[in-house]
């Protein structure tokens, strides 16, 4: 995975291990998901409405640009979301499950 942004300082915070997309990757304490996700990942999420891919937008929770999963589903704003040790994410929305109904 290739990441968008480069971390130039703050690189003595404690480390934080999340997943992202099945794949294990390191984040700083205090990183919000967005700048953990960007630091190793090149987009957010992909868009729901075509094939574009998302980095956020506005950075401050105002727009709807920057969510994502965790696996089991819910949804996090990555802007304003701080990342946790052992966080599972995912960049695609999950597919809406119907409970069985037979």
């Amino acid at each position: 995975m290739s990441s968008r942004f480069v971390r130039l300082a703050e690189t003595g915070r404690a480390r934080v291990r999340i997943v992202i997309d099945g794949h294990p990757v390191e984040a700083l304490a205090g990183d919000t998901l967005m700048v953990a996700m960007l630091d190793n990942v090149r987009q957010l999420r992909e868009s729901e409405f075509g094939d574009g891919r998302r980095a956020g937008f506005c950075l401050m929770g105002a727009c709807q640009d920057c969510w994502v999963w965790t696996a089991d589903g819910s949804r996090l704003r990555a802007c304003t979301t701080v990342v946790a040790d052992g966080m599972d994410l995912v960049t695609t929305q999950p597919e809406a499950t119907w409970p069985n109904l037979a």
